[in-house]
C-alpha cells in the first residue's frame, strides 16, 4: 500500500509540472515569428480558445499543440502515441481535447480569422520558416 502511494505522490508531481503556456515548443515558434519580424499577442482571452499567438493585424491565431495532449493525427508523430495504462481515463480525455479543438478552430474562423496549428513535433527551423512565410502572405488588415 505504501508502494502505490508513492508511485502516486510521483505520478502527481511529474503532472504538475506539465505547462500550458510558455512550453519549449510554443517559445520555439515565438522566437521563429519574431525573428522574421512579426510581431504577436500572446494567449488573447478575446478569441475562443485562448490561442497561444495572436497576429492582429493579419487576422491570425497560432495554436501550438503538444502532440500528446491533442492527438496528433499523422501516424508517424512518435509523440502521439497513447499510454499503456488507464486507457478507461486516458482516451476519453484526449479525444475530448482533440474534439474541442476542432470546435474552436471553426468558431474562430467563422469569426473571419485565419487559424494555423502547429505541433510539437513540427517545431524544426525548417517548418517554422514555412510557417512564417505563411503568416507574411497573409495580407494585412486594418483592424
Amino acid at each position: 500500500m505504501q508502494e502505490l502511494a508513492e508511485v502516486s505522490a510521483a505520478r502527481t508531481e511529474q503532472m504538475r509540472r506539465i505547462r500550458a503556456r510558455d512550453t519549449k515548443p510554443e517559445m520555439r515558434v515565438r522566437r521563429a515569428l519574431h525573428a522574421a519580424g512579426l510581431r504577436e499577442g500572446l494567449h488573447s482571452k478575446k478569441l475562443p480558445g485562448t490561442p497561444d499567438l495572436v497576429l492582429t493585424g493579419r487576422k491570425a491565431t497560432v495554436f501550438v499543440h503538444g502532440c500528446f495532449w491533442h492527438r496528433h493525427p499523422d501516424p508517424n508523430c512518435k509523440l502521439a502515441r497513447l499510454p499503456k495504462s488507464r486507457l478507461e481515463f486516458w482516451e476519453p480525455k484526449l479525444t475530448s481535447n482533440r474534439t474541442r479543438d476542432v470546435r474552436i478552430k471553426a468558431d474562430i474562423e467563422e469569426r473571419g480569422w485565419f487559424v494555423f496549428e502547429v505541433w510539437e513535433c513540427q517545431t524544426g527551423q525548417a517548418e517554422l520558416q514555412r510557417l512564417a512565410e505563411q503568416l507574411k502572405a497573409l495580407p494585412k488588415c486594418g483592424c
